[in-house]
Order: structure tokens, then sequence, then C-alpha cells
């Protein structure tokens, strides 16, 4: 119905309805951690987009750790809390890749861990 209303946004992504939350938890990984590899490269030059990346990264892992935080999550409580772990280490880690005491690279593989997980390739968490 609302297509008809709005004929450019009720058709503009058919599938989306369609996605699992998995594939969603995926792109939004994916994208933070791209984001991630690609500031960190040019920090000397363009430190205020690696600032964004990181505090992009560390929204994505809040939203994650909220999730895994409700009384309705249906994960198992040790995964639960493991992925809690991963936000609190994301949050620290981030501070220090901030100082300059250390890079990004850790905080993408721990999201690439998660991904082969989301995945059903095991190594998340």
């Amino acid at each position: 119905m609302n297509a008809l209303i709005h004929p450019k946004t009720g058709y503009s992504n058919p599938d989306a309805s369609l996605r699992s939350m998995r594939s969603i938890e995926y792109e939004a990984l994916a994208r933070v951690s791209q984001k991630l590899s690609a500031t960190w490269k040019t920090r000397k030059s363009n430190f205020p987009a690696l600032a964004q990346a990181l505090s992009d990264n560390l929204a994505l892992w809040s939203t994650l750790a909220a999730d895994v935080a409700s009384p309705g999550n249906a994960l198992p409580s040790a995964l639960r809390a493991q992925l809690f772990y991963l936000y609190e280490f994301s949050d620290i880690h981030t501070r220090r890749v901030l100082d300059g005491s250390a890079s990004v690279e850790v905080l993408i593989d721990v999201n690439t861990a998660i991904m082969r997980g989301l995945r059903g390739q095991g190594g998340a968490a």
C-alpha cells in the first residue's frame, strides 16, 4: 500500500525484509571492518576519519552488547557472556588505538571471527 503513496521508496529494496538478522549483522561487521582498515592506512593524514570508524565500530559493538544482555536473548548464556566481553575488549582497545598505543588490526580480527561464526564457519567468540 505504501508503494502507491511513495513509489520510489516502496520498491527500492524488495529483499530487505527477507534478510536474516545474521546476514544484517554480518554486513554491518563487514562494513565497519572495511572502514577501519581503510582509515587506518590514512590515519596520519586523516585522523578524524579513523576516529569516526572507531566510533562506528564501538557503536555496533555497543548495540550487540545491549542485545546479548537483554533477558529475551535466546543465545546460550556462555556465548552471550563471550560476546559481551568482546564489546568490553573493543571499548578498551579503541581507546588504545586513539591514544596511539595500538593498531586496529585486532579489532578487525575480532570482527572477522564473529563474521565467520555468523556464516557458520566457526571461530566466533
